[in-house]
């Protein structure tokens, strides 16, 4: 007897529900075993009995709880169910809200049944899957993420201090006097952080700030 891979489906479309039933139901390895219409009623479901499901099949977009909410709950509580991603949208803020909630894969919705159990199939054999139109994003996100990192890294410690002050909206007087310094001093290191980071104004360090956790 084969050992069917349970599944959760999550999609505020009945329409994707439906068409994600036909697709597996001739397909010995997966059994749909449930269904929820938002990202809420699917994690209660999963909190009321987590060992009837193995995988999760979530659609990004949802009322009450998104598709990346539900992830993030699911990998902590529940860490033996897998998740893929189903969505519409191939854009970098969704792609990274997903890899940072710990999705085990990504694909689209037009994907057709041979690219979804080519997921399914790389998933439950313990791997990840990620559409080839999502992994240009990915990589392009680690390479903005490398640089960044690697432009924090070249800040001195007083640098840094002054860029959280900046990002606290201090003008360079009020900096010089919080850190003992000159205001000539503080505008050397504005100019040293414009010039380390690749930004061309005082909003650009804030933003660089936010992005690198240092607001």
């Amino acid at each position: 007897m084969i050992n069917r891979t349970t599944i959760l489906i999550a999609d505020d479309h009945q329409m994707v529900i439906d068409g994600l039933q036909s697709m597996l139901a001739q397909d010995e390895q997966y059994q749909i075993v449930g269904q929820a219409n938002n990202g809420q009623i699917a994690y209660e479901m999963l909190a009321a009995e987590p060992e009837k499901y193995q995988l999760l099949l979530t659609d990004i977009s949802m009322p009450l709880l998104t598709g990346t909410q539900l992830c993030k709950m699911v990998k902590s509580q529940f860490p033996h169910v897998q998740v893929l991603i189903l969505s519409m949208y191939n854009n970098a803020p969704a792609v990274k809200e997903a890899v940072m909630a710990e999705a085990d894969g990504y694909i689209l919705k037009n994907a057709g049944r041979t690219e979804l159990l080519q997921a399914l199939h790389r998933i439950t054999n313990g791997g990840t899957y990620f559409s080839q139109d999502i992994v240009p994003i990915i990589y392009n996100q680690y390479n903005k993420q490398k640089i960044q990192d690697e432009q924090l890294a070249q800040l001195s410690a007083r640098e840094k201090e002054v860029l959280g002050l900046i990002v606290k909206e201090c003008t360079s007087e009020e900096i010089a006097e919080k850190l003992f310094i000159s205001k000539k001093t503080v505008d050397n290191h504005r100019q040293h952080l414009l010039e380390k980071t690749n930004c061309k104004s005082t909003v650009g360090l804030v933003k660089f700030a936010i992005k690198s956790g240092l607001e």
